[in-house]
């Protein structure tokens, strides 16, 4: 990941462009199933992402095309996945809900709420007991902390002090409930006390203050200090999935959350800094909405997977079969 400005720029953009693109795709019958679309979310991953090296590893959540991404996978290739094609990242056989990519550390987004925070655990544990100085970071829900993984794995992160980085995406809602229908406190990083470690709040749209917390927090967990529960304040601007309206949203909310805009933020940061010109900055729009347009064509083009495909990665040799 690109640590300048302009770097981190792309990187979001890239992704609200490809949700765009989804989202698109999705109304004209083009993807099978559902999605779960990261709009307005887009500074929680591109800024932890940015403190990792090459190495480490991510899991996610089901809304987990942005986190993908922002690991470095191939745009075409996370098209080619949603749309069944052969050239996906998983053959075209995992769609949407199952972005993974190993070569680039990205162990795979999840359908069960929870479900990766183990995978997390034990990526963090073959580190340690590889000794390779990786470091594991797992995405999740404010949903995701009332499920039972969620003890179970930052208890054991913190007995083993294991290099782990537990990032939560704290949109406000768990599917339809509001956090507070479903939570006791309001600052889910206070939960980290319960496990001796470190819990850290931070602005999820102001990708600047992501990364710098991210970056003490991967520096923490490499030196063998143990895990840190990061909670990224944000928000979901599509409904939670594609048959989600969003009825249920108190007036002016929404209103609220798009004036707080991360990729606006970060461009107005650009400007007023005088890091950037408004014609550098639609200049980079304009490259990444070609590259995302033809990364999608290319998917588009690419063909499904030949039916004997589907026996592949199920078992080990020709005799399961």
């Amino acid at each position: 990941m690109s640590d300048d400005l302009t770097g981190l720029l792309r990187a979001m953009l890239t992704i609200r462009r490809f949700e765009d693109e989804v989202l698109d795709l999705f109304t004209r019958n083009l993807v099978r199933g559902s999605t779960h679309l990261c709009q307005g979310q887009e500074a929680v991953p591109v800024g932890v992402c940015a403190a990792l090296r090459p190495g480490d590893t991510m899991t996610c959540t089901y809304r987990g095309h942005g986190a993908v991404l922002a690991m470095g996978a191939p745009v075409d290739r996370c098209f080619g996945e949603l749309l069944g094609r052969a050239g996906g990242l998983c053959g075209g056989k995992g769609g949407s809900m199952h972005f993974a990519d190993v070569s680039v550390g990205a162990l795979g987004s999840n359908a069960i709420v929870g479900g990766h925070l183990p995978i997390t655990v034990g990526a963090a544990l073959a580190a340690r007991h590889l000794g390779t100085g990786a470091v594991s970071v797992a995405f999740l829900g404010d949903g995701a902390t009332n499920i039972g993984a969620f003890h179970e794995s930052l208890n054991l992160a913190a007995v083993w002090k294991l290099p782990a980085v537990f990032v939560i995406e704290n949109n406000h809602y768990g599917e339809y409930s509001p956090l507070e229908a479903t939570t006791p406190i309001t600052r889910l990083a206070d939960r980290a006390a319960g496990y001796g470690m470190p819990g850290e709040y931070v602005d999820g749209n102001d990708v600047l203050a992501v990364r710098a917390v991210a970056r003490d927090a991967v520096r923490h967990a490499r030196a063998g200090d143990g895990p840190t529960l990061v909670e990224a304040d944000t928000y979901r601007q599509q409904g939670h999935s594609r048959s989600d309206p969003g009825a249920y949203r108190p007036e002016g909310e929404l209103e609220h959350w798009l004036a707080r805009d991360p990729i606006d933020r970060l461009t107005d940061a650009m400007l007023t800094g005088g890091r950037c010109d408004a014609a550098t900055i639609e200049t980079i729009r304009a490259e990444v909405t070609d590259a995302v347009g033809e990364a999608l064509a290319r998917a588009m083009s690419w063909p499904p997977p030949d039916p004997s495909a589907r026996f592949d990665n199920v078992y080990t040799g020709q005799e399961g079969r």
